[in-house]
């Protein structure tokens, strides 16, 4: 382990309370080409007074990476301590289903903490933001994939013209918008490729996006819950309603906007409950945003080893997440098993919210459901 760097004294995020409320950060674990280059002194600019460690990599790092003992801690590593790296593979991988591509990510890990979130798995114990600082590598990638593609001659549920690019996928890029500048130069990039679009999905609203300019190239996708599930689940998030009230000043500032109607958390009463949220939605959404909505339906993935994690620091969580008596176990790609609805359970749950979105929110096309 390397010894501590001088950290500078300023602060120039534009956001820098709301950073300090969500990230209060005290330590900066960085590898040393990520920590010299002028992405991640920008970091370290918006976070005066942390300590700083330098790594030889951003995923070897014992403090963090299977220490058990940090289960306890689960909430105050996600938001005491950062990462700072370099993205060293550049890939886009097929997705069809959300996005057409899967984006090299800019970033891994949140200062959120919902007790279903998936990337906790490949962490082990910690799962704090790390931001790879090589912006302008990941960019050019971006810009060149999309040029190979050429245009869109066939719609899919992705979009009916352009390519889909998925930008946070392992990450909440409203987010990560408070701790440095990659969200901004991603939706810069898009805003100039007429063939593409980006897209990610957020439980934050980080209104310093509103003062960029998409012109629609960027899809924002709030997920919303039933109000009582998110209070147990979407631990440090925005509210629901703040995200719903968000939508239109989103749409207006150029941006899609589209809704995830996720996790869906099957209990008793849960009908009851998503009716009144997509009423909800029917009567505070302008026509204007109804007009280019549209829905994706994600019932709940969880996880054994998420289990156990969470039961170390929020037990409640897994009355509504652990439910054998209607899930069941499937061994993913990485040797992991994943728990899920029971086919039975799940097919009639997403007929379920069919019913319940034609009934109360008939505008809101859903792109896919599962």
């Amino acid at each position: 382990m390397g010894n501590p760097v001088t950290v500078p004294s300023e602060s120039a995020s534009p956001a820098g309370g709301e950073l300090a409320r969500l990230l209060p950060v005290r330590r900066v674990y960085a590898e040393p080409a990520a920590l010299a280059s002028p992405r991640g002194q920008q970091v370290l600019a918006r976070l005066p007074g942390a300590e700083v460690v330098e790594v030889p990599s951003h995923w070897q790092i014992p403090e963090l990476h299977g220490n058990e003992g940090n289960v306890e801690r689960w909430v105050r590593v996600k938001s005491e301590t950062l990462v700072l790296g370099v993205k060293k593979s550049l890939t886009a991988r097929p997705n069809g289903r959300s996005a057409n591509w899967i984006a090299p990510s800019t970033a891994n890990g949140c200062a959120m903490a919902c007790a279903y979130c998936y990337v906790p798995r490949q962490k082990g114990y910690a799962n704090p933001v790390t931001v790879f600082t090589n912006i302008e590598q990941i960019t050019g990638y971006l810009r060149r994939h999309v040029a190979r593609q050429g245009p869109k001659t066939e719609p899919d549920q992705c979009d009916p013209v352009a390519w889909v690019y998925d930008l946070g996928e392992n990450s909440d890029c409203s987010v990560d918008a408070l701790v440095s500048d990659n969200v901004a130069d991603l939706v810069a990039t898009f805003a100039g490729l007429p063939t593409a679009k980006a897209s990610f999905a957020t439980k934050y609203v980080n209104r310093e996006l509103l003062d960029l300019d998409p012109r629609g190239r960027t899809r924002i996708r709030f997920s919303v819950m039933p109000e009582d599930d998110a209070k147990v689940l979407d631990i440090r998030t925005s509210r629901v309603g703040e995200r719903i009230a968000a939508v239109d000043d989103f749409v207006a500032a150029g941006y899609e906007v589209h809704l995830n109607l996720s996790p869906v958390v099957l209990r008793e009463g849960w009908e009851a409950d998503w009716a009144q949220l997509l009423q909800r939605l029917d009567d505070e959404l302008s026509p204007a945003a109804k007009a280019q909505a549209a829905a994706e339906v994600i019932l709940l993935t969880h996880n054994r080893d998420l289990h156990q994690v969470n039961l170390g620091w929020h037990p409640r969580a897994e009355e509504l997440l652990w439910r054998p008596d209607l899930q069941q176990p499937k061994l993913s790609q990485n040797g992991s098993w994943n728990v899920r609805y029971r086919n039975d359970v799940k097919r009639a749950g997403v007929a379920q919210v069919h019913q319940l979105v034609a009934a109360h929110a008939p505008w809101l096309r859903i792109r896919y459901a599962f």
